[in-house]
């Protein structure tokens, strides 16, 4: 019989240890998965979270809440890979949102590097990095946590909003969403969008409670001739202007959606109005002005009525 030419490498026990730890885990290494798996207590546990960390093994991410640090630690299996595995560890109670969750649905092709999570947490910085990875943070209240699903990414379970929130969170802050036109896209694709549910998605509108989201969605929904979604948005118009984009110079104005859109905005193309009668006297020759007078073409709201 052929002797082996080396002999078995001798594994230290602190790394041992330490794979017997990662093998009971889920993606991320807490506190409490240490004393199981190591039957140890808390104070020891915390400890030699610790000492794996100072040893470049771990990278602590958050209050008692480590991940693996390098490609070549324990075990080759267990390198985060998913950065979505990061949020509920971070900002819970929260869930994933805006373009990360159209994404996820399918709605955009186009990718964007931050993961957005909506969170009840207090938020010192919008923007922060953790473990190689940038999130770009919303405040919420608590009783906004709606319209969301669980969704298994590797072993962890995520909150994530649904197709219909996700919509209505972009039009609720276009910031969210990638700005007034990536949204617009992501509405449009929506509509024909296998999992559309126009009744779920304005009664999510409607719990959220911004009016700007039914004048924003019955602009957009106007250009598709989505003639329901329409009627719905015009029944539940508040008073006041909004900005389509915020983000932009808005100086032109759509009427009857309370609304003030950039200049010459891509997308835009003068339908019917969902006000009955407007689009009659939009398109009924303009009468004679008296002598002297000025035309008025300007907005309504700054017409005389």
């Amino acid at each position: 019989m052929n002797e082996p030419l080396t002999a078995p490498l001798s594994i230290p026990v602190g790394r041992r240890r330490l794979a017997t730890v990662l093998r009971q885990a889920g993606d991320l290494v807490r506190t409490t998965d240490v004393v199981s798996a190591l039957d140890v207590n808390r104070s020891a546990a915390s400890k030699l979270l610790w000492r794996w960390a100072q040893q470049g093994w771990l990278r602590r991410v958050g209050p008692g809440t480590y991940a693996t640090a390098t490609l070549d630690s324990v075990d080759r299996g267990r390198v985060l890979d998913d950065p979505w595995v990061l949020v509920p560890a971070l900002y819970s109670p929260c869930y994933v949102g805006g373009w990360t969750a159209a994404e996820h649905w399918d709605l955009t092709e186009q990718l964007f590097r931050p993961i957005v999570v909506m969170t009840t947490r207090p938020i010192r910085e919008k923007e922060q990095e953790h473990h190689g990875t940038r999130f770009l943070l919303r405040h919420t209240h608590s009783r906004k946590l709606f319209g969301t699903r669980s969704v298994w990414r590797s072993r962890s379970r995520v909150m994530v909003s649904d197709i219909h929130r996700t919509i209505v969170d972009m039009l609720d802050d276009p910031a969210v969403g990638g700005g007034g036109q990536h949204v617009a896209d992501c509405v449009a694709a929506y509509f024909v969008h296998d999992d559309r549910d126009d009744t779920t998605l304005i009664d999510h509108a409607v719990r959220l409670g911004n009016g700007a989201v039914f004048k924003r969605l019955g602009f957009i929904a106007e250009q598709h001739a989505e003639r329901d979604i329409v009627d719905a948005c015009t029944d539940r118009l508040t008073g006041g202007y909004a900005m389509l984009d915020p983000a932009l110079p808005c100086t032109s104005s759509i009427s009857h959606w309370r609304l003030r859109i950039p200049p010459g905005w891509h997308g835009y193309r003068a339908g019917p109005s969902s006000v009955p009668g407007t689009a009659r006297r939009r398109q009924a020759p303009e009468a004679p002005r008296p002598p002297g007078s000025m035309s008025c073409r300007t907005s309504a709201s700054r017409c005389p009525a």
